[in-house]
């Protein structure tokens, strides 16, 4: 039998049924909550249920703690109502006209900007429509239902192709196929688009990007996005990595840079390598963010990257510089499970 869910503060109502997740049912009747990974590992769809009682699911103890769950908090990718509920979420407008696809793709190129890096370019079928959000990412399907997922790198208004920044993990079976068999004009199976992490263009507030290694990926895309539709917003990229050799696409953010200010490119190293030679900034990214913006109450911030970094920026930025928390903005990347879908990355 289904249950009936009802959004705060909106008032919206939904009905779930057996065997589906809160996000799944709202997902079906065209309500957008928050989510990253839909697989329980980012915490991108917590929220709090404020009455009834749900079944948690399988998630990871790093995406909710025992503590959250006091608080009433739960995953709404996993979580399973066991009677009617309310719950409080923060609802996701743009996305309506948006169709999640299976579709083919070929790919067109394989670019190695650095030692780890493969920069990957998917051509669509011609006859095919594919709308996504500048920030979104899309699953490839694999074999034996296994997924991996990537944030698409650039603007929705290049059509007919998609790009992906891949990074190489050792022993990682996709990466590895990806750096050492994937071959040029190959075709794959992907699903999307997916995800909230996209640009919102109805608030004229400064930006601040938050990137870690190829966080940068879903960054360049909204920040080329903004630049084709001519969006004017005063922006901060702050690209958070180990060495210079990590800033694969470090002068082409270098060349976003504008004489009037309007957009400021900051690389940060946290481990530079003495054959670096550098004397720009080091560290970690949300410390340099933290140093140089004392009050973030009037800014949006998006960031991605590793989990430990978004979190970290999340709780200092929200509770030590005024910044709302329905103003941060994020997608963490988290490894994949095979047993399930995996966030971004």
């Amino acid at each position: 039998m289904s249950v009936r869910v009802t959004i705060q503060p909106s008032g919206h109502q939904f009905q779930v049924e057996p065997g589906e997740t809160i996000l799944q049912a709202a997902q079906r009747e065209g309500y957008g909550l928050p989510f990253g990974c839909r697989s329980g590992a980012c915490g991108s769809c917590k929220g709090r249920v404020v009455s009834g009682t749900v079944d948690y699911g399988d998630y990871q103890p790093s995406a909710l703690s025992p503590g959250e769950i006091a608080e009433g908090k739960a995953l709404f990718c996993c979580a399973k109502p066991l009677e009617d509920l309310v719950i409080e979420a923060r609802e996701v407008a743009g996305m309506k006209d948006i169709q999640i696809r299976k579709l083919p793709c070929r790919v067109e190129s394989i670019e190695r900007p650095n030692h780890d890096v493969v920069v990957l370019k998917l051509k669509l079928p011609a006859n095919e429509k594919f709308e996504f959000l500048a920030g979104q990412y899309i699953d490839f399907l694999l074999k034996e239902g296994k997924r991996r997922s990537f944030s698409l790198a650039n603007a929705p208004q290049d059509k007919g192709f998609l790009e992906l920044h891949i990074r190489h993990y050792p022993g990682g079976s996709f990466s590895e196929f990806v750096f050492n068999e994937l071959k040029e004009r190959a075709i794959l199976r992907f699903e999307g688009p997916l995800g909230t992490f996209f640009l919102r263009e109805d608030s004229d507030k400064p930006i601040i990007f938050m990137a870690g290694a190829t966080g940068f990926a879903p960054i360049k895309g909204m920040i080329e996005c903004a630049r084709q539709r001519g969006i004017i917003r005063p922006m901060v990229l702050y690209w958070g990595v180990r060495s210079r050799a990590d800033l694969y696409m470090g002068d082409l953010a270098a060349g976003w840079q504008s004489g009037d200010g309007q957009f400021t490119f900051i690389p940060v190293l946290s481990d530079p390598a003495p054959e670096d030679g550098w004397t720009g900034r080091t560290g970690l990214v949300h410390q340099a963010i933290l140093d140089d913006f004392k009050d973030l109450s009037g800014y949006q911030v998006y960031a991605c990257g590793a989990p430990r970094m978004v979190e970290a920026g999340f709780k200092a930025f929200t509770q030590t510089r005024g910044l709302p928390e329905s103003e941060f903005y994020s997608d963490p990347f988290t490894p994949s499970v095979d047993k399930s879908q995996q966030s971004a990355s």
